[in-house]
């Protein structure tokens, strides 16, 4: 009986970050990585972007396990969002659990959650169908390794975030013999990664990347404000070494920054002298040229962290002239406008900009021809290139298809896509349906694409607000309508703007009061169709139609039963002091004092008068 194989990716395919991809075998799912992905310019509001497992909540009960490459956010970062849905056991590096456990207990839901397990390149796991085996990598952060999903038909592979780096050090080294190893025992198919795809420059290796940083460090004279990706080891490693050399001190900024620091120092993944590091309050007495500031940012994205500092929205540090803000990570495409808004924004602070990637080709990710190395190496029957826009995936496929690859046994699939191995080929079967789940605060998943487009028309056109008071029965317009915009136009200064429209908006209503068959919601839709026309017509703006129509009702009833109450009290009362008697009622009872002195000299005076009626 064949083995029964799908791979389905979450995320990670035409898109930057996000990776998640499923491989089922036999009914049991294997999650590869569980990432996040920052979110782009029109993602208004939202703070990250997570997959959607609304498929995976269906089958459950069928997860075998999640399984990391390395401990970056396109990798981990919507793990403990995952975990809160699913109780399944967690396998990574030791550097990429421990980083895992920092996100998992920040979530108060799971922060009791303990089925993490630490492999390495040697560990093999055998689930039955499935064996699942390891394999070191070079990337930017320690200990990342690739995925072997060995099955009868043979071994499915994810590389995971990798580059081929001759010069790397212990803990970032490839096992080029183990990659041979897998190649010669049967590649069904590859998974690789496409990020830097399209660069046929080869990468600038790791050791010269270093000796560009302490060169930098040893000719700047004034502060350094180096934005770095927080969890990006091997570069704040590179900074500490050039920090030591140079005679400078490093202010860490954040706590989740130090938090990664210090726990990749207790690993033994970074290593500096205790004196390097400085507080805030040490840091107000060093000199400028002997400051480096280490700016990461909340989510570990330093380049909205350099805009608040630019823009002195930080409390404790803000660019000062003569600081120079260094970028030493690679920001994706996506961030390429943000990125130039934040190098406008330094210099008007009075800053510099430089930028590692301006003079040297620096990347965590293979470029084509690494790529078509790990091609060579692993010998994949099929090809599913991963992790990057179409564009990206694209360049992957046509360097494949320099080595002589089948165009039909490479797949650049989409999120949903379902490969389905049967009679011994992959074909694509009917995909499912995976969106996209953003986080916006607390709320995860609440705002979809409607809330979105309503932020974006907020964002471009603004808000027109029309209160309108109405009495349905008397079938008029009780009150002028009442005109608030905001972001749209002045009010004050666009009056006949204002006065038109509250004509429109009184026509509009006054034609739903004189309909039989009057409906608020269609009463509601005229005004909006009504004004947009309008407003459009006058302004060439769609803003945001916020119609409130509140009713009144002017002829207030009494019931039968308040005029049956109020004549049992007639009855009670002696005629024509009802009034009087409620008053004085009320008085006796908010002034009983009062009263009852009244009384009292009522009663002693007649008492005075008697006898003398008598005599």
């Amino acid at each position: 009986m064949s083995t029964k194989i799908k791979i389905v990716p979450f995320g990670g395919v035409r898109e930057n970050g996000k990776n998640m991809y499923a491989v089922d075998v036999n009914g049991g799912i294997y999650i590869l990585d569980c990432g996040l992905k920052y979110p782009e310019n029109e993602l208004l509001g939202i703070d990250v972007v997570i997959p959607d497992w609304s498929y995976l909540r269906e089958n459950k009960d069928r997860i075998v396990a999640v399984f990391l490459t390395h401990g970056h956010a396109d990798a981990i970062g919507a793990l403990p969002y995952f975990l809160s849905e699913f109780n399944v056991p967690v396998f990574g590096s030791e550097m990429t659990i421990a980083l895992a456990k920092i996100d998992v207990a920040a979530q108060p839901k799971i922060k009791d959650y303990d089925d993490f397990h630490v492999v390495d390149e040697k560990t093999e796991i055998d689930f039955g169908d499935v064996v699942v085996s390891f394999f070191a990598t070079t990337h930017s952060i320690p200990e990342s390794l690739g995925v072997d999903l060995k099955t009868d038909e043979g071994q499915i592979v994810y590389t995971g975030d990798f580059k081929f780096d001759q010069t790397a050090k212990p803990g970032y080294q490839t096992d080029y013999a183990r990659l041979g190893a897998i190649g010669q025992n049967g590649v069904l198919t590859l998974l690789s990664d496409s990020a830097n795809a399209e660069n046929p420059k080869m990468n600038t290796s790791e050791q010269e990347l270093a000796e560009s940083i302490e060169e930098t460090f040893h000719y700047r004279d004034g502060r350094i404000v180096v934005a770095c990706v927080a969890s990006n080891i091997l570069r704040i490693q590179q900074i500490l070494d050039a920090a030591k050399q140079t005679g400078r001190k490093v202010y860490l900024t954040g706590q989740d920054l130090e938090k990664i620091v210090h726990t990749a120092m207790k690993l033994g993944k970074l290593s500096f002298d205790d004196d390097l590091l400085v507080t805030t309050d040490q840091l107000a007495d060093l000199r400028p040229d002997e400051i480096v500031i280490l700016q990461t940012g909340k989510t570990g994205e330093p380049i909205k962290a350099i805009q608040r500092m630019a823009n002195k929205q930080d409390k404790q540090l803000t660019i000062q002239p003569g600081d120079l803000v260094y970028i030493v990570t690679t920001p994706s495409h996506a961030m390429d406008t943000t990125v130039a808004q934040t190098r406008d924004m330094v210099y008007r602070a009075g800053g510099e900009v430089k930028a590692i990637s301006d003079e040297l080709n620096s990347s965590g990710h293979a470029y084509k021809r690494d790529l078509q190395l790990m091609l060579n190496l692993m010998k994949p029957k099929y090809l599913v290139p991963i992790q990057g826009e179409y564009r990206l995936l694209n360049a992957h496929a046509q360097a494949a298809l320099e080595l002589g690859m089948a165009a039909d046994h490479i797949f650049i699939l989409a999120k949903g896509d379902v490969m389905t191995y049967q009679k011994g080929e992959f074909t694509l079967g009917d995909s499912i349906d995976v969106s996209d789940t953003m986080i916006d605060g607390i709320g995860v998943g609440d705002i979809g694409n409607i809330v979105l487009r309503d932020r974006k028309v907020l964002a471009d056109d603004g808000i027109f607000i029309a209160v309108v008071t109405i009495d349905r029965k008397k079938k008029q317009i009780v009150a002028a309508p009442k005109i608030t915009s905001r972001g749209f136009v002045y009010v004050k200064a666009n009056k006949d703007l204002m006065q038109e429209s509250s004509d429109i908006i009184c026509k509009a209503v006054q034609n739903n009061l004189d309909n039989k068959e009057f409906d608020w919601g269609h009463l509601k839709q005229d005004v909006r169709e009504h004004l947009s026309h309008y407003l459009f017509e006058q302004t060439h703006r769609r803003p945001v139609i916020l119609p409130v129509i509140m009713e009144v009702n002017q002829h207030h009833r009494r019931t039968g039963k308040k005029k049956a109450a109020k004549g049992a009290a007639a009855k009670e009362a002696p005629k024509g002091h009802q009034t009087k008697g409620k008053k004085a009622d009320t008085k006796a009872t908010q002034k009983p004092a009062k009263a009852k002195t009244k009384a009292h000299r009522h009663r002693r005076h007649a008492a005075a008068t008697k006898p003398d009626t008598k005599a």
